[in-house]
């Protein structure tokens, strides 16, 4: 056998230094004995590229009033994960090292696997890891072959029993990247650029690192340090004589003149380049992209972003992508911040778990704010097979990796310890977790804030809120107060130095919400739940028409698999509560909607995150010469409305809610509502018959990359080009050339035959198809047929 030796002048470029390693992966759902072994047979195993989420797939047993599509009555998981399975599945893929890559140290790093995963080598179990959500690398150094001949890399993944109150997804829904190093190294969760100070016009930057040492016999090293600008340009350098041994940390500090700082404005990132050499060879390089930006939090003045005032508009956000499931594609990632800041939003809150590294990204290029979140509970279950089994054993370790991993992204703001915690008050035991969870956060970060999401003491019933609250937060910096608004004002005089925000609120609440936010500076912002639609808590927002005597329910059964209780849909497309946010928000001056007739002996009920039963349409064909009920949303003290023209009438909003109800007989036509001030207005009109499909890409240039994505919006539309809302059609999407579509379906809340298909019918009007490049560069056709309209098409060319 031909043996390789590492030369000491050998230096790792960073395009081979880490490497996607995501594709040609085998998969097999269902329990398999042996697939561990390197001799295994999978050849009959299904090819696929990650990310991927076997949840979100059809089931191989339909059977109808059973299953549809991945939904099944016989979920485990039932209204929590959306009638979605789980299960046990299995992932090979083969490694073949280099005669270059003797002698290296050779890691595998999982961005998520939900949920235990083992991971085996050649037949050797390397590593175990039992939270889904969190990041880990495993050194697989030692279990692999020599240059030339090949490893089997297997990975089992289970996904059992009720784990999670909201879809989690299955498999490897995330990123795996291949990091090469030799024996002496840097690590990128080591590494932590800290900037955020600034004296007069300068930025103080605290740099610190650990240098790693395999075994190599070389006794000294230099650290170097490069700073480059937004635009490229290399602005401040440095070097630092080390000692190499297994584990040297390094620490100094440096001053940027005229520093360009990060905000949500201004979203500018500085990049930090850091080398390690010894005798004059350079052994590893990183880069490492940072943002200058100041934080501050106070009673007397609230969040301050570089020493300026701001309020949070913000919004729970889980960390499924809808249609896609759980699999984190970077296109959907980023793109889901993308709605949150057209949407005025400028703070999210990931809810209730580390997130993506390619969300965190998007955050700090577009600017966005954002708590941080590690766990939905601790020792007390919230499920009977959720994390709580391995809280003890585990919690330390995974909250280390999520602060290691994320520290550098100046999006982030506040670290969340924990949302609804059972144990929150508990004396001595919550005290103490609370205790350790915020030193692990320290030891790793002191330059950000600690939080924590908390309810009112509904399941603590030997509590009272007023008594025992202030044992949820006298360990940490900032209070979450979940649905708890109206303790605000009395909390403040209870204990003036707290500093307050909504980390989740009801949608029909968000006047209340934000005039405290407005009104108070110790009132830091509101974070509604949620700000886009998610998969699970079926039903979480609904409105009911019930007679008297009749119950509502928290949730909803089958057919429900969506939460519905997003101000964004899984389409993207805005729903009423966010037109009337935009008010609240200023982001416009008027808005209005229209309440569906409320039947005859019925009454409608709204509960906790729902919102009435309204659209923003003056669309409602069957109810011609009924009154209709039209909420015209402003901050203008007065709004007039007008019906063909015709004054309605001219009404008060109100201070409180910003709101004026007014009767309107329907007949079609255009509503049109005024600020009686000024000129600003917003009209409804009535579409007519479908006469056309149209499609829209939200980019029609992409990559020519699997991570990127090109979401199609399929409309019907009258002959002047209006959506028809009434109109639920069924249409045939179809793909030809350099992709594919990898998920069609709409935005309903129950629509679980349109759901993942090729073949969905339109809700409001509307449907959706999302394209994937399949690698090559040309263009990609998308079609879209349906009964009685003229084929509409659409090229997006991927380069």
């Amino acid at each position: 056998m031909m043996l390789f030796t590492l030369l000491p002048d050998a230096v790792l470029h960073a395009s081979d230094r880490k490497t996607l390693f995501d594709s040609n992966w085998k998969f097999h759902l269902g329990i398999v004995a042996n697939a561990e072994q390197p001799e295994y047979n999978d050849s009959h195993w299904r090819v696929l590229d990650l990310p991927h989420d076997w949840s979100v797939e059809p089931l191989s047993f339909q059977k109808q009033g059973i299953t549809t599509g991945p939904f099944s009555r016989m979920s485990e998981g039932d209204i929590d994960t959306g009638q979605t399975v789980g299960g046990e599945g299995w992932y090979r893929k083969e490694l073949t090292l280099a005669g270059s890559d003797a002698d290296k140290r050779i890691v595998l790093y999982f961005e998520g696997v939900y949920n235990q995963s083992e991971l085996w080598i050649n037949g050797k179990k390397a590593n175990y890891n039992v939270y889904g959500y969190t990041s880990y690398r495993v050194d697989i150094t030692p279990y692999l072959n020599a240059p030339g001949t090949p490893n089997v890399i297997a990975m089992k993944v289970v996904n059992a029993g009720r784990n999670s109150r909201w879809y989690a997804g299955s498999g490897i829904f995330r990123h795996v990247w291949l990091i090469k190093t030799n024996k002496l190294y840097l690590d990128k969760w080591d590494t932590f650029v800290n900037a955020s100070e600034l004296q007069k016009k300068e930025a103080v930057i605290q740099f610190s690192t650990i240098v790693h040492n395999e075994g190599l016999q070389n006794q000294s090293g230099k650290i170097g340090i490069k700073i480059y600008s937004p635009a490229g340009n290399e602005v401040f350098s440095t070097s630092q004589d080390v000692i190499l041994s297994e584990g040297t940390p390094v620490a100094t500090s440096f001053s940027l003149k005229k520093p360009e700082l990060w905000s949500v404005d201004t979203p500018v990132l500085y990049t930090a380049e850091v080398s390690l050499s010894s005798d004059g060879k350079e052994y590893d390089k990183i880069s490492v992209p940072f943002g200058i930006r100041t934080l501050s939090f106070s009673a007397e003045k609230g969040f301050l972003l570089n020493g300026k005032s701001m309020k949070l508009k913000g919004g729970c956000v889980h960390h499924d992508n809808g249609l896609l499931g759980a699999a984190a594609i970077d296109r959907a990632e980023e793109r889901k911040v993308e709605l949150m800041k057209a949407n005025g939003y400028n703070a999210v809150r990931c809810a209730h778990n580390q997130v993506s590294e390619y969300f965190l990204d998007a955050c700090d290029r577009l600017g966005m704010l954002v708590i941080h979140e590690t766990f939905d509970q601790w020792q007390k279950a919230k499920r009977e097979q959720d994390y709580h089994q391995f809280f003890d054993e585990w919690s330390d370790w995974d909250l280390a990796a999520s602060v290691r991993r994320d520290r550098n992204h100046p999006s982030i703001i506040m670290w969340s310890i924990g949302n609804e915690v059972e144990q929150r008050a508990d004396e001595p035991e919550g005290d103490l977790i609370s205790k350790r969870l915020v030193n692990t956060v320290r030891k790793y970060d002191t330059s950000r804030f600690t939080t924590i999401g908390s309810n009112d003491f509904w399941d603590r019933r030997q509590f009272s809120w007023d008594k025992d609250s202030y044992r949820i937060f006298k360990n940490l910096d900032v209070a979450g107060y979940n649905y708890i608004w109206w303790k605000y004002e009395s909390d403040h005089a209870a204990y003036p130095d707290r500093v307050i925000y909504g980390s989740e609120s009801y949608p029909k609440e968000a006047a209340q919400n934000w005039n405290l936010v407005e009104k108070h500076p110790y009132v830091i912002g509101d974070f509604v739940w949620t700000a886009i639609d998610y998969l699970g808590e079926a039903g979480l927002a609904h409105a009911l028409y019930l007679k008297e005597g009749e119950h509502d329910t928290q949730f909803m059964g089958w057919p429900w698999y969506n939460g519905w209780c997003g101000d964004i849909d899984l389409c993207g497309d805005k729903k009423p509560q966010s037109y009337y946010r935009d008010v609240l928000w200023r982001e416009r001056p008027i808005t209005m909607a229209v309440h569906a007739p409320v039947p005859e002996g019925k009454k409608e009920v709204v509960n906790g995150w729902g919102w009435p039963n309204e659209l923003v349409s003056w669309n409602w064909t069957s109810c011609e010469g009924k009154v209709m009920k039209v909420n015209v949303y402003s901050r203008s003290p007065k709004v007039k409305l007008y019906l063909n023209d015709k004054l309605i009438g001219e009404k008060e909003t109100g201070k409180e809610n910003y709101t004026a109800t007014f009767d309107v007989p329907y007949e079609p036509g255009t509503l049109k509502a005024v600020n009686s001030k000024g000129k600003e207005e917003f009209v409804l009109k009535t579409a007519g018959a479908p006469a056309a499909i149209r499609l829209i890409a939200d980019r029609s240039k992409i990559k020519a990359c699997k991570n990127d994505l090109s979401y199609v919006k399929i409309e019907l539309v009258d002959k002047n080009g209006n959506v028809v809302p009434e109109t639920s059609l069924p249409v045939k999407i179809e793909c030809t050339g350099k992709g594919t579509v990898i998920a069609g379906g709409n935005a309903a809340y129950a629509d679980m035959e349109s759901f993942r298909s090729l073949t969905p019918n339109t809700f409001r009007g509307k449907a959706i198809a999302i394209v994937q490049p399949d690698g090559e560069k040309g263009d990609i056709q998308v079609k879209v047929s349906a009964k009685g309209l003229e084929d509409a098409s659409i090229v997006i060319t991927a380069y």
